[in-house]
This record gives C-alpha cells, structure tokens and sequence, in this order.
C-alpha cells in the first residue's frame, strides 16, 4: 500500500545549524549566533549588531587554522569569501584592533514599503542580482546585493513555508539507456527523437543541483580592448562554431534563454583553450577583461555553467545524446576524404576512479590489475584524430562493440562507403571477424597466437615500417573454423627473427594493410595504430579525457547481472589453499631425519588443514555462481555507477577541440623548423593576450603569443590561411569576420 504524503508541514526548528568543520557548528538562535569547536562555546554575536566586532575576530581567529576550510567557514558566518580575505588582510595590517570598530557597514535595515517592492520583483520571478542593479541604477537605494540576497532567502522560506494549492506528485527517476541507444541510431533517428521530445510536455523546468539558483548569463556586443587577456581562444572559436557545435548545441536544448548557453559552451571551451582541462577552469577566465573574451556582461562561474547544462539536461533527458550523435556525424563525414576506404582505429581506455562510491572494477592493462573505473571505447581518425566515444561502465570486451561501431560508422557514412577497422588482439575473435566479414566491414588486426611457423625460406617480399625492414609472406588463408569460411592472412618476420601475423578482410595492398598497424615507412613519425596511442596521452594531457567531470551517480536496475563478489574471494581463498598445499608438500619433501618427528607433524598437520580446506571451498563453488543479480550479492545497495550526462557534454566539446586543433597544426606545421612542436605553438597562440579592435566591416585581433623568430613566421602563415576563411565569432548578430594578425616586437 502507497503511503500518502501528508499535507501538513512539520514546525521549522527553533534554531539554524551552519557548519563549517567536522566539530565546528554556528549556531543561530534568535538572532543570536553562538560559535561552538569541539563541545566548547568560543563565542557569541549578536546577527543584527551594528557592531560585527565579535563575529570579525572569531572568524579571522578560526581561519588562522590550517584545518579549516575558508569559503566554508565565511559561509557559516554569513559573508563571502571575499569579505573574509578583506578582514584577514585588515588583521595583518592593524591586528585584531582594526577588527574591533564600532561600525562596520552602512545600515541594513531594509523599510517595509522597499521590501515589499522587492518581494514583487520576486515573485515576477527576478533574481537577486537583477533586482540590486536595478536599484543601483536608479540610485534609490544604498543597500549592497548581500542585503537584497538576504531578503531574497527570507521571501523564498516564507513562501516555501505556505501549504501547496494542489496535490504533490512524487516521481522516482529511472536509469535510461537513451544515451546509447541513440549513439547508435541513424541520423534521421535521432531528429525524430529530439522533435518528440521536445514536444513532450511545455511544463515549467525544474531547477538542477536542489534547485539552486542559476545567476542569469547576460550576452553582450562584440567590445574592443587595449589588451584583452586569452583572446587567442578567439581562434578556437571560429573553428569550432565553423565546426557547427553552438548549432548543434540550440537543436538539442532548444532553450529558452539561447545567450546563456551559448556563454556556457564559450566559457568551456575557452577553458579548455588555455590548458584547464575542464569545467573547473572556468574559473581562471575572471579576469578584468573576462567580460570583453566572452562577449557577456560577467563571467560565469564554474559552479554556475554546470548547473546550467544541468538544468538543460533535466529539461531534456536525451539532449546530450543528440548532441553527441550530431556531433559524430559531422566528424565521421569529415574523416573520409579520398576514394579509398575510410579507415578508423577502434581501441578501449580505463579511466581509474577513485571516489567514495563504489563502482565496478574491470582490467587496466597499464597497471596489470583489476581496478574501480569505466571502460571507454574510442574511435579515431586515420590522422588520428578522435571522432567518438563509447562509455561502458560494465567493462564490456572489445568483440561486444565492434558492431555496434561499425555500424554507427555505416549510419554516418553510408551504404555505399568502404569502412576498414583497424584494433588489437582483443577484437581478434573467430565469431567477431566472421560477423564484421558478413557485415560487409573490412577489417586488419592481429592474429591471435598460437600460429603455425613459417619457414625462413617462405618469405619473398619485403616491406618497410617505422624504419624497420619486415620479410612478408601472403599465401595461407586463416581458417576461422565451425565453417566460418577463411580469412586473409600476412605474416612477417622481424629483423629480430619474431614472427608476427595480420589477418584481414579487405582488397587493399599488403603493403598499406601493415602501414595502418604497424605505420609507414618514416621512422620518426608516428603512424599507424600508435597514432591512436598517442591520441589517449595527448588526450588526457591536453583536454583532459579522463577527467570524471560528472559526479552524480545512479543505482543499477534490480536484475542487473555483475560477477558475484563473493565467487571472487571464494576462488582467492582455494588458490591460497593451493599454494598453502605445495608449500607444506615441497617441506615435507626437503626434510630431513635429523630434524625429528616433531617437525615432521607440524608440516603434516598443515598440509591435512590445507587439503580439507580446499574440499570445503570445492563443496561451496556448485552453489556460488559466478554472476548473480546485483540485489542477491553483497553490493546490494552500495553499487552505483556515473550517469555521464555531463561528461557527454564536455566530451563532445573536446572532441571537436581536439579535431580543430589538428587542423591548426596542419595548417602550420610545413612553416615550422620544428614541425612535432605544432601543437605546442598552437597552444601559445590560444592563451595569448591581445588587442581588439571592432569596425563595421571586420573585428580585428593583434595577439602576442609567446614565440620565437622562426615561429612568428610560421604565426603569420597560419593567420593568412585563417584569415582566407572568413571565421565569425558563434552568435554574432552583425557575422563580422575575423582578421588576426601578430603584434609587433
């Protein structure tokens, strides 16, 4: 029976607990705080004082304290941060006197008649920082936005406190696959997806995060400046609004608000510019000239973007999965050029996870070891760039995703385009290839040992990769075996003598099949399927992959099928059992007459415990399955995994970062001396201050990057070659191109 929820309110409590430390409390009492550390009251004030002397000198003495953390000790005292930096300062400077004045502050007492002119804006649904700009400009007031913060708590208990008008509907979320299932879905699938969505229902959105207020993000005109700092990321920009991302981006929300999104999606990717590596780095975009970088009338807080794109992704579940899926799209497109196949390198990566939940584990093939994480799979380009991600919290083997890849890939290229997969041993299963063959997918990866020998003689070509000449033999076909059929096969043989075999399912050259695994012919170049390698470090390094991004995590269904823990120690315990046996057995075996019967006992004793604890575990594995139904194992309501909502979002983001920075460094790399270090030069250029100037015909950026000589040459190529493209800034009301150009020495 449904228990019904009650339509009366329990009373608020007569007092208010802030605390700011494990043993430290704030306790406010009629308008009286009493600070208390360890069971011991330190203090007490008075809320409404006109003298905070006592409250000063108790904050500032607490944060001496190296235990303690700041922003939630001024927090618990009812001021900012900042406030408290102030006071702090004021201390070093003058000592606790300089605290002890007897007026702090203006008067906050707020008239009647002006309070309930506020709480009408209010309830018309204006926020704090809306309502104490309007009233600085109209200079009818002198209260700060710390008072009209406070009347607006007061407003928001007190109608919180008023009975509902109509019944309270509890709905308990669900887990949805729909991020996945669309990740798969052919294009025009998933447009059908987001039209029906969208027209789901036209109620009101919830708030994200507890309903914690968003402060409104406020688009503002293109703006010159002398100096403005991080303007490079301008070029980013272009390229990714070029890319179509912010389009993208509108199509999927459909918000209400287009300016706050669009200042969201700038202020994150100009963070991951300036080598942040996620959403936290928004944060170092407060600079004086942080308005002018993202055309906006503040800076949004790091804080304040993620609850928005919470917001969006509670008002529309699937949003970031039809970002995600238009977003492949494009860069699946993209990535075949020329009249071959098109060729991309499949390969799974764990992110290890060290958080306070309890997820799966699964192999992490860096460390040998079985470790808490998420199993992603990635797709790249030939040139190595990232085209899409796959997460898989269960840990999945590479043979359970090939086709669905591979047939993501045919949905964004067509039936009538060749696709090659090139992957490791871990996808070299008979039934796998046998399925990617009957698909219609041509593939090349390793064959899986053990394989027959060839003899030296047998090699007659001979074939260079990576600046190592490799003998080639190509007249066996691979049996898949259970009348599979057969497959291609190429071995080679190492200048070391190591045989090492490919089999394959494609017409093109053995030649180029064994420059796509093992690379080409130039030995200081990456190629190959190091490229993609070296994409995961670069990755990780520069964009920040592996970062968790999104923390909120969701139980598993009931039925959900994991490995049974308890199987897990059961075998642990009958391998120790094992080697418990040996041991007494290799003892028994080495010892010698003299040293008596007694020791003699003891290693027998051993070895009967050993072997009538191994018959006792052998008794118990009929009945431990090996997996088992979350709610029937030892996990039972601990195991959660991560949504990953967000982090689709900011992956998305950094995939098309990551895809216009290649193109940068194609664009620059033949101009260098040094041409590994495009991307480092790449990275100088969108971190560089400059000057900006706005016409009516075009906004002009001089940067100054950090480069030498020879660089700036290379600069000025690229600049000309960008400039050639007429990039705009992402919704630009006037589209002025953008012309950069490099600041004089």
């Amino acid at each position: 029976m449904e228990a019904l929820a009650l339509s009366l309110k329990e009373a608020p409590p007569p007092y208010e607990v802030h605390r700011f430390s494990r043993d430290g409390v704030v306790v406010v009492r009629d308008h009286r705080s009493s600070v208390f550390m360890g069971g011991f009251l330190l203090g007490e004030f008075g809320e409404q004082d006109k003298d905070r002397g006592p409250r000063n000198v108790l904050v500032v003495t607490l944060a001496k304290s190296e235990r303690l953390h700041l922003g939630r000790l001024a927090v618990a005292f009812g001021m900012t941060e900042e406030y408290l930096r102030q006071l702090r300062r004021k201390e070093e400077a003058g000592g606790l006197g300089a605290l002890l004045l007897s007026k702090q502050g203006k008067d906050s007492t707020v008239p009647p008649e002006l309070r309930a002119a506020w709480s009408a804006m209010f309830a018309a649904g204006h926020m704090p920082t809306a309502v104490s700009r309007e009233q600085r400009g109209a200079k009818k007031t002198h209260f700060s936005y710390t008072t009209v913060r406070r009347e607006f708590e007061m407003w928001k208990q007190a109608r919180d406190a008023q009975p509902p008008t109509g019944p309270t509907v509890d709905i308990a979320s669900q887990p949805s696959d729909g991020q996945l299932r669309l990740l798969f879905a052919k294009p025009s699938e998933v447009v059908e997806a987001a039209a029906s969505d969208a027209e789901l229902d036209d109620a009101p959105s919830t708030p994200a995060e507890g309903g914690a207020e968003i402060v409104p993000m406020t688009a503002a005109p293109v703006r010159g400046g002398k100096m403005v700092q991080h303007v490079g990321c301008w070029v980013l920009l272009a390229l990714v609004n070029e890319f179509g991302l912010h389009d993208d981006a509108a199509h999927a929300f459909q918000p209400q608000r287009q300016d706050g999104l669009r200042i969201a999606l700038d202020a994150v990717i100009c963070a991951l510019a300036i080598d942040q590596r996620c959403i936290e780095g928004v944060r170092r975009l407060a600079t004086p000239t942080g308005p002018t970088l993202l055309r906006a009338e503040r800076v949004p807080t790091a804080s304040g973007v993620r609850k928005l794109f919470g917001r969006l992704l509670s008002e529309t579940e699937i949003g970031g999965a039809i970002l995600d899926a238009r977003a492949t799209t494009r860069l699946i497109t993209a990535a075949h050029v020329d009249s071959g196949p098109a060729i991309f390198y499949v390969d799974g990566h764990m992110r290890r996870y060290s958080g306070k939940h309890v997820i799966r584990k699964g192999w992490r093939m860096q460390d040998r070891r079985i470790l808490p994480g998420s199993t992603d799979y990635y797709v790249h380009d030939e040139e190595g760039r990232p085209v899409f991600r796959v997460p898989v919290t269960s840990h999945d083997s590479l043979t359970a995703w090939l086709s669905p890849i591979a047939r993501r890939l045919r949905a964004g290229l067509g039936e009538e385009e060749r696709i090659l997969l090139a992957f490791d041993r871990g996808g070299a299963f008979s039934t796998q290839l046998a399925d990617l063959r009957d698909a219609g997918i041509e593939f090349v990866t390793y064959e899986r040992a053990p394989y027959p020998a060839i003899a030296v003689t047998a090699f007659d070509r001979t074939v260079v990769a990576r600046g190592a000449t490799y003998q080639l033999h190509e007249r066996r076909n691979k049996n898949l075996g259970d009348q599979r059929g057969r497959i291609r096969r190429i071995a080679l043989r190492a200048p070391d003598g190591k045989q090492i075999n490919l089999v394959a399912i494609s017409s093109a050259p053995a030649a180029q099949l064994v420059a796509i695994l093992l690379g080409g012919p130039a030995p200081n170049l990456p190629s190959g399927r190091w490229q993609q390698e070296n994409a995961f470090h670069h990755g990780d390094a520069r964009w920040g992959m592996n970062q968790l991004d999104d923390r909120s995590v969701e139980p598993y269904r009931p039925g959900t099928i994991i490995p049974n823990p308890a199987r897990r120690r059961l075998d642990r315990s009958l391998r120790i059992a094992r080697v418990a046996e040996g041991d007494a057995r290799r003892k028994l075996a080495s010892t010698t007459p003299v040293l008596g019967a007694l020791r003699r006992a003891v290693l027998e004793q051993d070895l009967a415990a050993a072997l009538d604890l191994q018959r006792d575990l052998e008794a118990l594995r009929p009945e431990t399955p090996t997996h088992a139904p979350v709610e029937e194992t030892v996990l039972a309501g601990k195991l959660v995994r991560h949504t990953g909502q967000l982090k689709t979002i900011v992956d998305v983001i950094r995939v098309v970062c990551a895809n216009a920075e290649s193109d940068l460094a194609t664009l620059i790399a033949p101009h260098l001396g040094r041409p590994r270090e495009a991307k480092k030069v790449i990275a100088n250029i969108l971190a560089a201050p400059g000057q900006v100037t706005v016409t009516d015909q075009a906004i002009h950026v001089r940067l100054a990057p950090a480069a030498n000589r020879s660089e700036r040459g290379a600069i000025r190529h690229l600049f000309t070659a960008i400039n050639m493209r007429g990039l705009g800034l992402p919704s630009d009301p006037k589209r002025l191109p953008l012309r950069f150009e490099l600041q004089p020495l």
